[in-house]
């Protein structure tokens, strides 16, 4: 393992940064794009020699109901992606866990393409430069949206995990909301603590 974690400290080296170059223009943010992400990484393997090989898993597919009412497919794939130093025959395998919902057809595709950008991410120690902790809003006890506790409009409504799509209390989607932006399950509020 010697030779591919050497290699792969270069790789680190090279793409320790990756700029922000994606807008969300309903949610109002910036984010690292997929295709930044896989660019500069992709560039630095091979330039290092090594191969990458993916294996995604569909670990969770639901039909859930948007905000505008509409059934969408909500699907959490896994992948491992294996990484095989091309001159010594060592390999290492990285883990990345991704959500994709869509009224379409392209739900495991997004899912895919997140968890292979946050695999490489993670793995990698890729920083975007930024803190998410670092919410000044909530320093300065300023309410957003995000932090206005959920209520329920009837009895029947349903409240899913946006990650795997399990149902959940209105409490724990209260909470959920203020300290990660979105409703999560709490298994899923343990695999985004484990990740942070």
């Amino acid at each position: 393992m010697q030779q591919i974690a050497g290699k792969l400290v270069k790789v680190m080296e090279e793409c320790s940064n990756i700029r922000k170059n994606g807008i969300n223009d309903f949610h109002h943010y910036k984010y690292a794009t997929s295709a930044d992400v896989l660019e500069k990484v992709n560039a630095s393997l091979v330039r290092h020699k090594v191969a990458t090989i993916v294996a995604p898993e569909i670990t969770s597919s639901n039909d859930v109901i948007n905000n505008k009412g509409n059934a969408e497919h909500l699907v959490t794939v896994k992948v491992n992606i294996t990484l095989v130093d091309t001159e010594s025959g060592e390999s290492i395998v990285v883990t990345g866990f991704g959500s994709g919902q869509d009224g379409g057809d392209k739900a495991v595709m997004k899912a895919q393409t997140a968890a292979i950008k946050y695999a490489y991410m993670l793995s990698l120690a890729i920083s975007t430069n930024d803190d998410p902790e670092a919410d000044s809003r909530t320093d300065e006890n300023v309410s957003s949206p995000l932090e206005q506790p959920l209520k329920r409009e009837n009895a029947n409504d349903t409240l899913l995990c946006s990650d795997c799509g399990v149902k959940v209390s209105i409490g724990v989607k209260n909470v959920s909301i203020k300290k990660y932006g979105k409703s999560l399950c709490m298994k899923c509020q343990k695999k985004s603590q484990a990740i942070a």
